[in-house]
């Protein structure tokens, strides 16, 4: 772990004469650190890593060790010092101020003075708003635009609340009042953007992610020093199993054998959902598979979200979608046109068995029965691979190799199997252990 305040010698930074200057180096966290020079230049190989300080048998000519390390260490308390002066005020750029304060001979004693005669600052803009887009900002090269996403459904809907109680948000609103009222409004006032019919509250599952998100964008802005650290206990991130549905071998097989002639625009629509269902990539992964990820019959794919390395065996279907179908160029398909047409897709191959999900809106249950195909999403593709590999006894920790699950209780949370399946599994396991019947095993 690195320390907030040390002495640095980098032979990196080495110069013209054979020296390099003895940094202190501040991490304010680990995208913001600033290095102060602390007057003094050695060659680099006379620093002494794991003391953090000037080796004994440095040469004279570059002037006297212990003169050096005193100068040293006194550099490091005056640092020390102007950042925890820095950390006592929340009108401060710690970093700035650090940056522009410190020097090697800097009275500590002439703080107060210096910072209301000499030196402006700039100040922390406390506003939640700018704040939750500045922390986008600084997400957008390291998550997925999907994620981006989700902080921006987090931001309108926090914006939408702060205009339906006619009150500002600010940081000191976040209490357990501002949770229970929120999530009040969440569950029974918000109204559900870009739906052709009026619905207001969101589901269980919708509310305990915003208040995830939010939770997370908190925590941030705490680390950063922008607000004192406050107690998110009460901040629950409720959940329930989401609703899904997987396709089968049986059901696949039938999807992929269906004939499209009358169709030709489902054509590709649905060799991407055959191909996505025998991969176990997410959308965004199979969507963009490039001519070099297949190499002798296997995909090799770095997944987006996870930032997970994969190699998975194509089966024969697979391998004939991408190289006869698509000409190993996977044709350019929005995720919403995506999960629009397969459903057409599925209906058309008559997967039209009548499935029921409910889910909580407050303290009711709301029940939607609708047919198999409506329920299929892109998601399914992925979900489908997971639970027919399980279905077929595959090893779990070599499917959680694929789907990225990172432990085995949220993998067994996100297969699907009935309980007809699971009955059917059991009876296999007890007849590959040789123990079906209890009367052999006690004769035996």
């Amino acid at each position: 772990m690195l320390l907030p305040i040390k002495p640095v010698c980098k032979r990196a930074l080495k110069r013209k004469d054979g020296t390099s200057v003895i940094f202190i180096q501040y991490c304010h966290s680990v995208e913001k650190r600033t290095l102060l020079n602390s007057g003094i230049a050695i060659p680099p190989e006379y620093w002494n890593q794991k003391k953090l300080c000037i080796s004994n048998d440095l040469p004279n000519i570059y002037g006297n060790v212990e003169a050096h390390n005193d100068k040293l260490f006194r550099s490091i308390r005056i640092a020390e010092d102007i950042v925890n002066f820095a950390r006592k005020r929340n009108d401060i750029d710690i970093l700035e101020f650090l940056k522009n304060t410190f020097s090697p001979d800097f009275e500590v004693s002439t703080l107060e003075k210096r910072l209301g005669q000499e030196i402006t600052f700039p100040q922390i803009n406390l506003d939640v708003f700018f704040q939750i887009e500045e922390y986008i900002k600084s997400k957008k090269r390291k998550v997925t635009p999907k994620m981006i996403n989700v902080y921006n459904n987090m931001r309108d809907t926090l914006r939408a609340f702060e205009k339906y109680r006619k009150k500002q948000i600010t940081f000191e609103s976040f209490d357990i009042n501002f949770y229970e009222e929120f999530v009040d409004y969440m569950t029974y006032e918000h109204v559900q953007r870009r739906r052709k019919k009026l619905v207001r509250g969101f589901k269980i599952s919708t509310i305990g992610k915003t208040i995830k998100q939010l939770r997370i964008f908190l925590n941030n802005r705490i680390r950063r020093k922008i607000f004192p650290p406050i107690n998110f206990e009460d901040f629950k991130v409720m959940d329930e199993e989401s609703d899904a549905v997987y396709l089968n071998w049986e059901e696949i097989t039938l999807i992929y054998q269906t004939d499209l002639g009358k169709y030709p625009h489902l054509v590709k629509y649905r060799d991407l959902l055959v191909f996505g269902c025998l991969t176990g990539l997410r959308f965004s992964d199979f969507s963009i598979i490039e001519p070099e990820d297949i190499r002798k019959g296997m995909l090799y794919k770095k997944q987006e979200k996870s930032d997970h390395r994969v190699v998975i065996p194509l089966r024969n279907e697979a391998d004939h979608i991408f190289t006869n179908n698509f000409k190993k160029n996977i044709p350019l398909i929005t995720n919403s046109k995506f999960n629009y047409y397969i459903k057409e897709v599925a209906e058309i191959a008559g997967i039209t068995e009548l499935i029921k999900f409910s889910h909580k809106r407050g303290n009711k249950d709301i029940v939607e029965v609708k047919p198999k195909y409506a329920w299929v999403t892109s998601h399914t593709c992925r979900r489908s691979f997971c639970t027919n590999e399980f279905l077929a006894g595959t090893p779990v920790d070599l499917i959680m190799k694929i789907s990225g699950h990172k432990n085995i209780c949220d993998f067994y949370r996100y297969i699907r199997i009935t309980a007809e399946e699971a009955g059917f599994k059991i009876k296999e396991l007890w007849e590959r252990r040789g123990d079906i019947s209890i009367v052999n095993k006690k004769q035996a």
